[in-house]
């Protein structure tokens, strides 16, 4: 008995270990470079070209880190005791000889979406005694299986667009074993190159397009690498009038191609058309005559014959076609005033674009990817009946703030098309842009994506980007969320940043970098630097962030010194900057304010905080000259535009001159705020098995939601039956107000309300609904503030602790903290 554990303990320490593969110190493990030798990699030359691609990016990240570059060969040369071999099931004759051999077996990645296998192989072909395979299930499958190698490695996928250059080494070794990938949880997973007109188009005319000065193959085979070391495959290209259209330069689609990505066009570019400049700019150009109006109703022949065109053009490359229409760029569509009317009209164009790629095509029409993204405007005409074909992915739109408006009911989850996600990272209306700094959380990206997949949105992700800078780590973290979105659900996403300083920095500086973006994420949640001209804080609000900036600036400033020097541009880029610029836009804003009111009580220091203000107003400059002239060598010189669209908040604001200094100052009455108590909802007395905490959602250390995503939405008299969580706090007798701050989400859909109900001391219970519809005037100060909220009166008869009992009615409410105010102070 006790030999037949001892086999079978072997047997499962023996299987643990062969499905990892890692770097190692072993010199008996599988060599890739030696102090004597470089293992050369081994492709197909009649495999796909970005397996080829990715090969050749692999050997240079080799001789990144060693400084000994592998050959990329087609051939086997004599001699080579080990290999790389990469290659594509079916595409690769040196694969599929090894899985009709029995040296490698692939039922398990065999046919499915964008899978790849990493395993060490004894004599998989005549003369190689090892190799290090790597085998991909289609084209993509293979170029993630090689990049995800680059990771094991130590290279970042950001070890272009950040300057993240990884730690040298001599030698490398890799254990020997198997590594099978998952299928991705979502199968088109990309982002939306957006309102690049400050940023990455006058960058790219400058530094890398430079024959076409604009946006175009050199910039987009730089942007296309690294989807593919994100495992992403789909792309919006950018779009707006300061850079042409992505087929107006004929080499895009045909470099997309030869990098594997799918080409896609936003809610506003149908039939993957750029109206902006390919009907208003352009359309002369190619057709020989004006275009008329853009409204289908009266002008179907021009507009049909342009979608076509674009149709015949794309054939031959993967694509996702948007279908319906909305105007010449992000507004209405044109047409009749009546809505039911406007509905008919838009049934009409999808109806016409199917037969476009019915005759296209010649294949049916529901094989063929297709997407409408009810966005803005058009979420209204398809609430009010519009018919959609069921085989067409519904993408459904954030409010442009973070906050998912509506996901799929129950009928709309049994679609064939299923749905996807546009989600924002950047944006550029109303109330107001962010366009400069990137500050949504990885925790509320987790909460409102996974949200939306539970709720079927696992065909298609796209994620508004902005220029790409400075959005680096929540694109990287919204991409690798999209290919396993259990590994980062909700509970777990605060955990992300340590795991993503750990693999960009370094281990010694994880912990410091993961807190710092803790701290850069919660204060942005209360107001992103962009916003603050919209916002008012109390004096004791304006000094706290005033202190947790400058607190962490410090700690950003500390740690800088430590920081290797091969990462020191990385550390500038990731960190430095982003929490650097965000207080010195608090401290210009605040110390303004100071200086004003000082001023008009008569105080001479009034002039000190006008000096501060115009200090921290030409640090910024400064900060962004270094970012664009200095770092790198100046390779990201335009990519960082300190005051985009040259909105006012990023000018200098009116500080207190000599002048303004009041000689005399009436007395008055000074107003006392009433005295507040914050309950954070992280440490309830009790609580229900259906309410989880999460930490770093909202503006506090924690929020409160409930687990069942799906769960129903109950009614008063079901009280009892909904989650709930109870907290005490020590009240004196009095009145009071209860403010009840919830993260400023949307109902899920029309089945749904965002509704709580609380009772102080089991008194009566009083339900309130934070949902608030997108575009009003609520909706406005609720995403820019960072929060939506209720309030509630009781009275406190008894000195002690009092307990508030909080249920939470409907799945997708999220509750960040109390506020408790005593009234009649």
């Amino acid at each position: 008995m006790k030999n037949i554990l001892f086999i079978l303990c072997n047997f499962w320490v023996g299987l643990t270990f062969a499905q990892s593969i890692q770097l190692s110190e072993q010199k008996n493990d599988f060599p890739l470079v030696t102090a004597s030798e470089t293992t050369a990699i081994f492709i197909d030359g009649s495999d796909a070209e970005v397996v080829g691609i990715a090969s050749k990016a692999l050997a240079k990240d080799i001789e990144l880190i060693t400084g000994k570059k592998p050959a990329v060969n087609q051939q086997n040369k004599k001699g080579e005791r080990t290999s790389l071999i990469i290659g594509t099931l079916g595409q690769s004759k040196w694969i599929d000889r090894m899985v009709a051999s029995g040296k490698i077996d692939v039922t398990d990645i065999k046919g499915n979406w964008e899978n790849f296998k990493l395993i060490t192989v004894d004599k998989p072909i005549r003369g190689v005694k090892k190799a290090l395979v790597i085998v991909g299930s289609d084209r993509r499958g293979t170029a993630f299986g090689v990049f995800h190698l680059s990771k094991i490695l130590g290279v970042s996928p950001l070890v272009w667009w950040a300057d993240v250059l990884p730690e040298k080494r001599n030698e490398l070794y890799l254990t020997a074993g198997s590594y099978t990938s998952e299928t991705p949880s979502v199968k088109f997973r990309g982002i939306f190159l957006n309102d690049e007109d400050w940023g990455l188009q006058p960058w790219a005319a400058k530094n890398m397009d430079t024959d076409v000065k604009d946006i175009g193959p050199k910039t987009y085979a730089r942007i296309f690498e690294l989807l593919l070391r994100l495992k992403g495959n789909y792309i919006w290209p950018a779009m707006h009038p300061s850079t042409r259209a992505f087929y107006y330069y004929k080499e895009n689609p045909v470099v997309a191609d030869k990098y594997a990505i799918v080409v896609g066009s936003s809610h506003c570019e149908p039939m993957l058309r750029n109206n902006v400049f390919e009907w208003k700019k352009n359309y002369e150009n190619e057709y020989g005559n004006k275009p008329k109006e853009w409204r289908y109703d009266l002008n179907k022949e021009q507009i049909h014959e342009y979608w076509e065109d674009r149709a015949k053009e794309s054939k031959g490359f993967e694509s996702v076609y948007t279908i319906g229409m909305r105007g010449i760029h992000d507004g209405s569509m044109p047409g009749p005033k009546n809505r039911d009317k406007k509905i008919k009209l838009l049934e009409k164009v999808i109806q016409d674009q199917r037969s476009i790629f019915l005759d296209q095509f010649k294949e049916e029409v529901g094989k063929i990817s297709q997407i409408f993204c009810p966005y803005k405007e058009v979420l209204g005409l398809y609430q009010s009946g519009l018919d959609l074909p069921e085989d067409i992915t519904i993408v459904w739109a954030d409010d442009n703030h973070g906050y998912i408006r509506q996901l799929s009911t129950p009928e709309e989850r049994a679609r064939s098309g299923k749905s996807g996600v546009y989600y924002h990272l950047s944006y550029w209306g109303r109330p107001r842009d962010y366009l400069w700094l990137s500050s949504i959380s990885p925790s509320l990206i987790s909460y409102e994506m996974t949200k939306a997949y539970t709720y079927g949105a696992d065909r298609l992700w796209v994620i508004n980007v902005g220029d790409i800078k400075p959005a680096e780590l929540e694109m990287e973290f919204a991409l690798d969320l999209a290919w396993d979105v259990d590994k980062w659900s909700p509970k777990r996403a605060h955990q992300y940043t340590l795991e993503w300083a750990k693999r960009t920095f370094g281990a010694q500086y994880a912990e410091q970098i993961s807190g710092i973006k803790r701290d850069y994420y919660r204060l942005a949640q209360a107001g992103k630097p962009e916003h603050l001209g919209d916002l008012e804080f109390t004096k004791e609000e304006a000094k706290e962030r005033l202190v947790g900036y400058q607190e962490l600036s410090a700690r950003v400033d500390t740690l800088k010194n430590n920081i290797p020097e091969r990462l020191q541009d990385a550390y500038f880029q990731l960190i430095y900057y982003p929490v650097h610029g965000a207080r010195l836009m608090n401290e210009k804003i605040f110390y303004a304010r100071k200086s004003l009111d000082l001023a008009a009580k008569g105080d001479d220091t009034a002039i000190e905080y006008s000096q501060k203000a115009e200090t921290a107003f030409e640090e910024i400059k400064r900060l962004t000259r270094v970012y664009n002239e200095e770092i790198a060598g100046g390779k990201w010189n335009g990519i960082m535009d300190w005051k985009p669209r040259d909105l006012g908040v990023f000018k200098m604001p009116k500080v207190a001159s000599e002048g303004d200094i009041k000689k005399t100052v009436e007395g008055g009455e000074v107003k006392r705020s009433p005295k507040t108590i914050v309950v954070n909802v992280n440490n309830p007395v009790a609580q229900s098995d259906q309410l989880e905490i999460i930490k770093e959602l909202g503006p506090a250390e924690a929020a409160i939601t409930r687990t069942d995503l799906l769960g129903e939405s109950y009614k008063e008299e079901e009280l009892d039956k909904a989650p709930f969580a109870t907290y005490e706090v020590n009240l004196d007798p009095g009145t009071y107000q209860l403010e009840v701050r919830c993260l400023p989400t949307h109902k899920i859909n029309k089945n749904f309300n965002l509704t709580y109900a609380v009772a102080v001391n089991g008194n009566k219970t009083e339900l309130k609904d934070v949902h608030s519809r997108s575009q009003t005037r609520e909706w406005s100060a609720n995403v820019l503030r960072g929060y939506s909220s209720e309030k509630s009166s009781f009275t406190i008869t008894k000195v002690g602790k009092q307990q508030i009992k909080l249920h939470l009615l409907d799945p997708g409410l999220v509750i960040g903290k109390l506020i408790i105010s005593k009234q009649g102070i």
